[in-house]
């Protein structure tokens, strides 16, 4: 082959790469785009109906085309927090809320020790089970349930809004603490046996300790879960006991959506500060460790 032959196929060689080389940048930045693109989208709209309520809680007049309100207010807010039946309802949902919480942890938390260590006939049907209580529709268990609370005496009282919300925590308040139990290593508590602990010692000493962040999650979860439960407790606690869901029912039918947006921001701040409470172990696979049993 002649230098001249040479020379043309080193020059077509290097357009091609060159030519390859542009294609593979255009189509990163297409890649780019697009990726941004979704990031905005995805932005919109998980931020977008925030801050639109955020807007109306603060909104006194707010018409269309206009993209902000035309005029600013703190009297919803006043109306809000100063109205008796909503204040109220906020004491009602600060003592079902952890009521619930501790009684579920109470009945939940032995349950989930013996899922973890013990071994018994259906062990894992039993479990599994668990997620009955959301295998199907809240409102025909609840109505089941209102049958069952209705033939003992419970419709409309305090213990029955109380065994409707516990409802809702069941499946966090057992296995998550069965997977934090079972994640605690056998080998520590064997060891702790060996240097002559008790039982009661290796639990309080070992076993607790580890598994206290999967159970400090359980426990968040499910103080929102019995927080945030308004069909149970409308459908039996009404009209006595009113908490701060089953007030919003109240609010968006009958009050302009200023009052709304307000209370929203208000049923949701308990919920936000538990969870930045608890993120660390959420990130840190405490949450994930509750589906991941073997």
């Amino acid at each position: 082959m002649t230098t001249t032959s040479l020379d043309t196929a080193q020059k077509a060689a290097t357009a091609a790469q060159a030519s390859m080389h542009r294609q593979a940048q255009v189509s990163g930045l297409v890649r780019s785009i697009l990726l941004v693109i979704l990031l905005v989208l995805l932005g919109l709209f998980i931020l977008g109906p925030l801050v639109t309520l955020c807007l109306w809680a603060f909104a006194d007049r707010w018409f269309y085309p206009a993209l902000l309100p035309q005029s600013w207010t703190f009297s919803w807010w006043q109306q809000i927090l100063l109205n008796e039946d909503i204040g109220h309802s906020i004491i009602l949902s600060f003592i079902f809320a952890p009521l619930v919480t501790l009684l579920s942890a109470a009945i939940c938390l032995p349950a989930a020790y013996a899922f973890a260590r013990g071994r018994f006939p259906g062990q894992r049907v039993f479990l599994i089970s668990l997620f009955a209580t959301n295998a199907f529709p809240k409102m025909g268990l609840y109505i089941t349930m209102a049958g069952l609370l209705y033939a003992f005496g419970l419709m409309n009282t305090f213990w029955g809004v109380v065994l409707v919300q516990m409802l809702n925590t069941i499946v966090v308040m057992t296995w998550i603490p069965t997977a934090a139990f079972a994640g605690v290593p056998r080998e520590l508590e064997d060891a702790a046996r060996d240097a002559g602990a008790s039982l009661w010692t290796t639990f309080w000493r070992v076993t607790l300790p580890l598994a206290l962040p999967g159970i400090l999650v359980a426990v968040i979860l499910a103080f929102l879960a019995a927080f945030d439960e308004a069909q149970g407790t409308f459908l039996v606690g009404a009209p006595d006991y009113i908490t701060m869901p089953v007030q919003m029912y109240t609010l968006v039918t009958n009050y302009p959506q200023q009052a709304a947006a307000v209370f929203s921001i208000v049923l949701s701040i308990p919920s936000f500060v538990l969870l930045l409470l608890v993120r660390k172990y959420i990130v840190g696979g405490s949450l994930a460790a509750g589906f991941h049993l073997h």
